[in-house]
């Protein structure tokens, strides 16, 4: 819901009620995952995607309907056999969709969502997708606070203690108790939409290739920071498309990045300055942090003598194992922008568990 979420305030806040389809669980190949959303406005625009375009024509008109009645819906959507399917998925998969109406009077904390999210604080948004009388009833589960209409205290309790722990990792999905919230049984389920802080992508060296790949870092929802020792280089002026740009030692800023507890398993890191003074500090630190990725650039030869700069270093073989390098994946990438898409085709792979092979050369499952 990331994506519409600021589409959805600006109309609830003019007073419109607005159909949103969310997907909630994914089967097989779905090509969208938990989270994604589809909003109808008032006027019959449509904002964002629940499929990629294989069942948007059904729940577009499946929003109309549930503002107009005031009733939320879970709706399947896939193949129904093997051969034909009524509304389903192209690509084969199965989605579930909790279409519903959003307003001011269903959703009172909204604007209060939005905020935390433009601050960059951790919020979750759950909602009851499936219970004898609780449909549409919602809470907002913050780190510290909840606040929201699930009538049992039980269900209340037991819902945000375990929403905490979805937004801890980051990760949104359904979650099922019995109907007064019991840990086992079934009949009460709901989904927990995360939305945790963006994660983190450093980018070290202030160079050409450094702007590429902040751009494209910001585009697959990175907060980007550039970081170079030399301040005629690192200038917002040549880094727009950076959250922030730093000029200080790169290693100093990474080291004190850690000790504020500002980086952790999500943050990707690109040193790119290719200079031993630079980059073998900076990956003596990198290297001993739990980080989602390390990555950096140079020739083979250049690679060499880092792994052996570093190991004179004391840097352990099992953290030299997590380096990517040379960066990236074998594109055959020449410009700048084609480098960023194979050091980003890397970071999605290894976040991912994708082998980086051409699909049309795979079996199985497209989407994980």
């Amino acid at each position: 819901m990331r994506d519409v979420l600021a589409e959805l305030a600006r109309r609830v806040e003019r007073g419109e009620t607005v159909g949103v389809g969310t997907v909630v669980a994914t089967f097989s190949s779905a090509p969208r995952p938990p989270g994604a959303a589809m909003l109808v406005g008032a006027d019959g625009e449509v904002v964002g995607s629940v499929s990629g375009g294989c069942v948007e024509g059904a729940v577009y008109e499946l929003a109309r309907q549930v503002v107009a009645d005031g009733r939320p819906v879970l709706q399947r959507y896939g193949v129904s056999d093997d051969d034909a399917f009524s509304v389903g998925l192209t690509c084969g998969g199965i989605l579930d969709v909790y279409v519903e109406p959003v307003g001011a009077d269903t959703f009172p904390e909204l604007a209060e969502v939005v905020g935390a999210v433009r601050a960059r604080e951790p919020v979750a948004v759950v909602s009851v997708v499936e219970h004898p009388e609780w449909v549409g009833r919602r809470l907002v589960v913050w780190p510290d606070r909840v606040s929201g209409d699930v009538p049992s205290a039980r269900a209340r309790d037991a819902i945000a203690d375990d929403a905490r722990g979805l937004l801890a990792g980051g990760r949104s999905g359904t979650l099922r108790y019995g109907p007064d919230g019991q840990r086992r049984g079934e009949g009460l389920t709901v989904f927990v939409n995360s939305f945790e802080p963006p994660p983190r992508m450093l980018v070290f060296g202030a160079i050409d290739f450094a702007a590429a790949v902040a751009r494209l870092g910001a585009f697959l929802g990175y907060r980007v920071t550039v970081c170079d020792a030399r301040p005629v280089f690192a200038t917002r002026t040549r880094f727009p498309g950076a959250d922030e740009v730093v000029v200080d030692w790169p290693h100093r800023y990474l080291a004190a990045q850690a000790e504020a507890g500002a980086v952790d398993g999500r943050t990707v890191v690109a040193v790119l300055t290719h200079d031993p003074k630079f980059d073998v500090p900076l990956l003596e630190v990198a290297l001993r942090l739990k980080l989602g990725y390390v990555g950096a650039m140079g020739s083979r030869r250049t690679h060499d003598d880092r792994l052996r700069r570093l190991r004179e270093a004391g840097v352990a073989e099992d953290d030299l194992a997590r380096l990517s390098s040379p960066i990236g994946l074998d594109l055959g990438a020449r410009t700048p922008e084609e480098t960023a898409v194979s050091i980003a085709a890397e970071i999605v792979a290894l976040r991912w568990g994708g082998g980086g092979d051409r699909l049309s050369r795979t079996e199985g499952a497209i989407h994980g």
